[in-house]
């Protein structure tokens, strides 16, 4: 009778072990994904301007750079087409 309760006891603390071990994962997630915070190297204003700036010229000139052969390759096949008729 005495192993009975024991066992009930038992069962009971493991349950509670559970049921206290669910918000602990979600507290410690958050308090990991704190300290991760900490540790990252956020960049300065100067250099993501710098960054935007790069960007924005490559933007530019691959633009430049495929409108000028959309435009090339149009003449081109309008040179073509007109020599077939």
């Amino acid at each position: 009778m005495a192993k009975d309760k024991e066992n009930t006891s038992e069962k009971k603390d493991k349950k509670e072990k559970k049921s206290k071990k669910e918000p602990n994962k979600i507290v410690k997630w958050f308090k990991d994904l704190r300290i991760e915070f900490k540790k990252v190297v956020w960049p300065t204003k100067q250099t993501v301007i710098n960054n935007t700036a790069v960007v924005l010229a490559v933007v530019a000139g691959s633009a430049i750079i495929v409108g000028a052969l959309d435009f090339g390759f149009l003449h081109l096949l309008s040179f073509i087409y007109t020599l077939g008729k």
